[in-house]
């Protein structure tokens, strides 16, 4: 095998492995705004206590920071899991109350909070130097089979995360949370409980949040500040559920591959960029999505793939004919 189609294929395979690990962060996403209309701003938090939480949990003892128990892999998934979403337990009792904008700026508070104690102090994290040599599964393996082999592991929670989001979604809990989303009051006016089932939505989130945080740190074998930055871990993944179609766990699967294609893309263009523009790399990436998600919008107004209502109908899919547009009937 040439070493530039060995490159290609590598470079396929962590596109891929990436798209994955985002769509578990678009499907907790999805759980909290496409399913109950939680505005979280505050990805980034979650994130971070999840990449964390394993990195510390599965890695080899260390002088630097804490932990170091030489954990399983899966255990270190699981453990991720359960103290992100304990944190946005924490984080709903007190916030879950807030409406739209008040939640998104309570989110970001928290989001910062949790990311600056994780970022100094040193004797926990590390801080600005991170924690290296997280293990990763197959990593003894030979290339392309080692990314290949974790591109596979990525790929099966990504399956199980979908599957049980669209089992959750038609349950009765489902329904449950769209009526609370598309008219709170109406919920509880028949008795539903209207912050327990928000405060669900909001922990199954953050859970799954951590989860691609865990799984991002144990692919790039390192986690530190500068990988839970806002832009990467909450501008990005709400742009990929607006761009693929909330409310639908396809769409936020599609929306993930779409825009980390684009933003890879655009890592290769402004790479080739002068010297004197590579500062201005980074703003121009995001011009190039914000551009994107405008041509996207203009055309499908909720996205490429877009919420299908519970037992809608296929007929339900030809576009409505505008009644301005219609042949009058004919004169009596």
């Amino acid at each position: 095998m040439s070493d530039l189609v060995l490159g290609l294929m590598l470079y396929g395979v962590s596109l891929l492995t990436m798209a994955g690990i985002y769509s578990v962060l678009a499907i907790g996403l999805n759980i909290q705004w496409g399913y109950t209309g939680l505005f979280n701003a505050g990805i980034a938090g979650f994130f971070a206590v999840g990449a964390y939480v394993s990195a510390i949990l599965t890695s080899s003892p260390s002088t630097s920071f804490i932990g170091g128990l030489d954990w399983p892999f899966p255990a270190g998934l699981l453990a991720a899991m359960v103290v992100a979403g304990a944190i946005g337990y924490l984080v709903g009792r007190l916030c879950i109350r807030l409406r739209a904008d008040y939640l998104a700026i309570a989110t970001i508070g928290v989001a910062e909070i949790l990311r600056l104690i994780l970022k100094n102090e040193i004797w926990a994290t590390n801080g600005p130097r991170g924690i290296s040599n997280i293990p990763r599964p197959f990593e003894d393996l030979s290339q392309p089979w080692s990314q290949l082999a974790f591109l596979g592991v990525v790929a099966f929670v990504v399956l199980i995360a979908y599957l049980l989001a669209e089992r959750a979604g038609k349950s009765p809990w489902g329904r449950v949370m769209r009526s609370i989303r598309d008219n709170e009051a109406a919920a509880a006016a028949i008795g539903k409980d209207v912050v327990g089932f928000r405060l669900q939505g909001f922990v199954i989130g953050a859970a799954l949040m951590g989860l691609g945080g865990a799984l991002t740190a144990h692919f790039f074998k390192f986690i530190g500040p500068e990988a839970t930055e806002p832009l990467l871990t909450t501008f990005l993944v709400w742009v990929m559920l607006i761009i693929g179609g909330s409310g639908n766990n396809r769409g936020a699967m599609l929306g993930a591959l779409v825009v980390w294609t684009l933003w890879s893309a655009t890592e290769l263009l402004t790479s080739q960029l002068p010297p004197d523009w590579a500062v201005r790399a980074t703003f121009l990436r995001i011009f190039l999505i914000g551009l994107g998600l405008q041509i996207v919008l203009q055309r499908y107004s909720k996205g490429l793939l877009p919420e299908r209502p519970p037992n809608s109908r296929t007929d339900d899919m030809v576009p409505s004919v505008d009644p301005a547009q219609e042949k009058a009937p004919p004169a009596e």
